[in-house]
């Protein structure tokens, strides 16, 4: 399971970490030993009972949202193949914008709250999902497609039956991909604008040079991603049963 690799990974890298606090003794404001980290999430309960709980409120919701906007314009290109010329250079464009010049857009345009914050995680996130599951269905089983042609099936029969299930793994793939990116479109929507969340805790220790403490919501962040990444494993596992197996 990959919480458990990843638990694996984080410890090996707690260790080297403390290991290069004892050779060479940085300043505590560049590099805090692991233990001054607990204790900053030990005496600041606020960071994983409030900033976390907001932070993956938005996650979750900009997720969601990324998965159904994805999916469906992956379905629609599948649906209208003509509508796929125009729509993938305009994609392309989305991506190419940087998503920090949208934040300040989004807040300006949505306010500091949660909404900008959802929106941001969904733009981020998007593009992953409509790449794989849009690829996925453009590469359904020949033979099938030609025997759906042979006995005259539509073009909405044919993308139903022939080419979705093909390609549900394409899309378990961008939806996994999806899980790790949407924490960092919720961070920098805050990092922009907010009043609470794991990257409003982030500016806010940086601004007072309080550097454990921007490590105690960097190691949530990190321990969020990939909790949302195996839930996302568990949710998927059994959805394709009839494909091979989507690590």
């Amino acid at each position: 399971m990959i919480a458990v690799r990843a638990l694996g990974v984080g410890i090996v890298l707690i260790a080297v970490w403390q290991a290069v606090i004892w050779l060479f003794q940085p300043p505590p404001y560049l590099l805090p030993a692991p233990a001054a980290v607990a204790a900053a999430l030990h005496d600041r309960p606020d960071l994983w009972r409030v900033d976390m709980v907001t932070t993956l409120i938005e996650t979750i919701v900009g997720l969601a949202l990324g998965t159904a906007v994805g999916a469906g314009l992956a379905l629609l290109m599948a649906f209208v193949p003509l509508t796929r010329r125009p729509l993938l250079p305009a994609l392309v464009v989305s991506q190419a914008i940087p998503v920090f010049a949208i934040a300040p857009l989004l807040a300006l345009w949505l306010g500091f709250g949660v909404t900008s914050k959802i929106v941001m995680a969904t733009i981020a996130i998007f593009f992953p999902v409509t790449s794989a599951f849009a690829d996925g269905l453009t590469r359904a089983d020949p033979g099938l497609i030609d025997l759906g042609r042979l006995y005259r099936a539509r073009r909405w029969q044919e993308v139903a039956i022939l080419r979705i299930p093909g390609a549900v793994p394409s899309l378990i793939t961008g939806v996994k991909l999806a899980a790790v990116y949407a924490p960092v479109g919720a961070l920098i929507g805050e990092w922009v604008g907010s009043t609470s969340g794991l990257g409003y805790a982030m500016l806010f220790a940086n601004a007072r040079s309080e550097t454990a403490v921007m490590f105690a919501a960097l190691f949530i962040v990190v321990a969020m991603s990939v909790l949302l990444r195996a839930a996302v494993d568990l949710l998927t596992a059994n959805l394709a049963p009839w494909a091979p197996e989507v690590h």
